[in-house]
Order: C-alpha cells, then structure tokens, then sequence
C-alpha cells in the first residue's frame, strides 16, 4: 500500500510540473500578443503572425507542452514497471491503457474457442477487388469534395461586397480542429454502438501518427498560399516514392525493383497530364515561392509517416479502422485545441465562424468530407497498406481532371494523353509482376515443404 502511495505521488508531482509548464507556455504567448503590454500602438504580434514560420513555432510550441511532460510521464511509468504493481481502481485502469495497453485474451478450446485459435479466412481475389472499388470510389468522392472546398475557404474574400471588401480565413489550424473534432465524434459513436475487437494498442502509440497528421494538414493548408498549381501537381502526385522509402524506416518494408519503377511511372504519368492541363491557362499562377517548396516538402515528409505508421499498427495490434481513427483523432483534438487556446486563436476563430455563416456552412461540410474520407482511408491502409493507398490518393488528382474534360467537352492535349497511357501502363505492370511474385513465393514455399516431408521420411527409414 506505502509503495502504491509513493508511485501516486510522484505521478502527482509530475502532473503539476506538467501543468506548470502549459501554463507559463500559454501566459508567454498571451503577453507577446497582448498590445497593451507594449507602447507601441500598432500590433506587431500580428505582423509577425502573418509569417508561416512564425504560426509554426507557436503551432510546435503548443504541441511541445503536451508531448514533452507526456513524454516524461510515460517513460517514467515504463521505468518502474507501473503496470506490475499497479492496483485495480479505475486510475490505475486509465494509466495502463494509456501507456501499456490492455493484454490479448486468448480463450481456451475448453470455453469452445476451438475455433479462435485457426487463423482467420482470407478473401477471395473477387472479395478483395470489390473492396478495393469500393475504397476508390469513397475516397474519390469524400476527397474531391474536400479539395474543392479547402481551396474556396483558404482564398475566399468572406463578407465582401461591392462597396466592402472582405476578410480571408488564414488559421489553418483551427480548420484542422474543426475536421478532427468532428471525426472523432463519428468514430466514438460507431466504436460505442457497434462490436469492435479487443483494442491491445497503449493510447500514446497514437500520439504519433496523430502529430504527423496534424502537421501534414497544417502544411498543405499553409502551401496553398504559396504554392502555385504545377508545384501543387508535382508533389501530390509524387508522394509514392517518399511513402515507399519512409515504409522501409518505419517498418522495415522492402520493396522489389519493378514496385519503384511502377511508382515512378504512376508519379511521372499523372503529372503529366495534370500539367498539360494548364497550357494556355491564364488564370494558373506559374509563382512558386522558396517557402512553398519548403511547405510541400514538409506536407510529403509528414504524410508519408502517417500512413506507414498507421500500416504498422494495424499490422502489429489488429485494431479496427474505426479504433484507429478515434485514437488518432483523439490526440488530434487534444493537440489543436490546447495549442490554439494557448495562442488565444481559439475564440477569434470562433468569433469569425459566427460573423459569417457561410463560413460555419463551408467548415462543417469540409469537417463531413473529411470525416467520411477518413473512414475510407483507415479501412483502406488496414486492407491493402499505405502503398496501395497512396496510389489510389495519386490516380485522384488525374480522375478529377479527366471526369472535368468528359463533362465539359474539354480537350485533352497529347502530353496528357501520353501520361494517361504511362499510368495505365504502370498499374497493369504493377499487377502482373505482382501476381507473378506470388506464385514464385507460393512455388517456392510448396518446394520447401516437398524436402522437409522428403528429409523426414528419409529420416524415418534410417
């Protein structure tokens, strides 16, 4: 009992450290935008705001006094074995799952689980082709929907006139907010009112994927500020490579030679029929600022993290799509909101959202799309991996124009042509090396067995 005492008092001490250090956080970030507290009459606070480097130190500086007593705490419980010794009351239960997670329960073949214990039947090709439609049609549908949207509401002059101009929505973060928010309501339903499979996965291994998610977000958001098309086209339809190589630092994947070189194909086709479409386009900015690499860069780097390390947790802990997307979404809201409260953006935002309805109506029906393209995107990685989605996500930027030339009677010019036929190409090439790997991997797997059965029976006669 004395030594449950001690353990909750330490945890206690670093609690008040922890709230300590989000306090002075948020009472520096109060003081620098508080314009009283200087002479000057003008808010440079809000100069300074206007700079993307600016709002993502405050960003990660709100997120750091999360992430860094959270840290703390947890390797502190992990160092002295806390779920051993823990007791049973309803604290302790919180603190297990959130930092050790909860024990795989293995019924006995004497409670007629004889049937747990045989691994669970695999689809078939046509089970597996009728999902995979069906996840290329929700996510084409929820996202198309979603990019329209972000672009009207990151360049929509809200409230103007004809005698007034209006005012753009630059926090890019509470927009973010307001997606989690509204996906982690959705996903808390289903996991209440439905079955789901026992969750074995420690709550903080969710923080990660939630982080990059955010910031991923956060840039794309940014980038189209500096961004101009074709530099948008290049990099979405380029983000196979880098979730290919960030699958082999996370997970330790390793790719075949023709799985790179179909990627690249798929990268280069698309891009080419997506940058054919803005020959003899006035209206497309051709300037791209050294800030808007920089943005992009970080938006690939962070995306394709996210989608890795999602991949490795449904590998590792067999956790539903639904599961996934609440625990993300659960350090997501926890994130964004403490760091907008902490910068005191959070009520201005909110105060913009009622000043104009339709924003609220534009916010809200973003928050749907991507709510409803989360649920595809989870399912999806859980099915066929981050790769696969990847593709998918890439073919969208090309489906969006070719649907547009179709319903519009516009032309096509032979580059996009070429980058269609290159496309195509890629992924009828992709699915015959990959079926001919398998049934080399299933040859070799049925020789192995053949000269095992062989060597026993050799041994059984000497």
């Amino acid at each position: 009992m004395v030594k449950h005492w001690s353990i909750a008092r330490k945890i206690y001490i670093r609690l008040l450290l922890s709230i300590f250090v989000i306090m002075c956080l948020s009472l520096v970030t109060k003081a620098i935008e508080n314009e009283d507290t200087f002479p000057s009459k003008q808010s440079w606070y809000k100069g300074l705001s206007n700079i993307w480097m600016v709002r993502l130190m405050l960003n990660l500086i709100g997120y750091a006094s999360i992430f860094i007593p959270a840290a703390i705490l947890v390797r502190y419980l992990k160092k002295i074995k806390y779920n051993e010794r823990a007791g049973s009351g309803p604290v302790s239960s919180i603190i297990k799952l959130c930092v050790f997670g909860l024990e795989q329960i293995k019924p006995s073949l004497e409670e007629g689980s004889s049937a747990a214990n045989t691994p669970p039947q695999e689809k078939t090709v046509w089970q597996m082709t009728v999902t995979l439609i069906i996840c290329f049609i929700g996510l084409q549908v929820s996202f198309l929907t979603w990019g329209v949207l972000q672009e009207r509401i990151m360049k929509y002059d809200y409230g103007a006139t004809d005698t007034q101009s209006g005012e753009k929505f630059r926090n890019s973060q509470f927009l973010v907010f307001i997606n989690r928010i509204l996906a982690f309501i959705l996903s808390s339903s289903v996991v209440i009112f439905t079955r789901q499979p026992r969750h074995t996965a420690p709550l903080y291994k969710y923080s990660y994927c939630s982080f990059s998610n955010i910031m991923s977000s956060w840039f794309q958001y940014e980038a189209l500020k500096f961004v101009s098309f074709p530099a948008q086209v290049l990099g979405k339809a380029c983000k196979i490579i880098p979730v290919m190589l960030m699958g082999k630092v996370v997970s330790r994947k390793s790719y075949h030679y023709y799985e790179y070189v179909t990627a690249a194909m798929i990268s280069l086709g698309v891009s080419l029929f997506l940058l054919s479409r803005g020959e003899g386009n006035k209206q497309w900015s051709t300037a791209t600022s050294f800030s808007g690499v920089i943005l992009m860069v970080g938006y690939m780097l962070f995306d394709s993290f996210t989608s890795n390390w999602q991949g490795a947790l449904f590998t590792t802990h067999k956790m539903s799509s639904v599961q996934m997307m609440m625990g993300v979404n659960l350090f997501s809201v926890l994130f964004t909101s403490v760091s907008l409260v902490e910068q005191g953006t959070m009520f201005s935002s909110l105060e913009f959202m009622f000043k104009y309805p339709q924003f609220m109506y534009h916010a809200l029906l973003l928050s749907l799309c991507s709510a409803t393209g989360q649920l595809f995107i989870y399912y999806c990685i859980s099915q066929f991996g981050a790769v696969t989605f990847t593709i998918i996500m890439t073919i969208r930027q090309g489906l969006a124009i070719l649907l547009s030339c179709i319903i519009y009677h516009h032309s096509v010019a032979q580059v996009g042509l070429l980058g269609i036929l290159v496309v195509f190409t890629a992924l009828f090439a992709r699915i015959y090396f990959g079926k001919k790997s398998k049934s080399a991997k299933t040859n070799l797997k049925g020789l192995v067995k053949t000269e095992q059965s062989q060597s026993l029976l050799g041994n059984g006669k000497a």
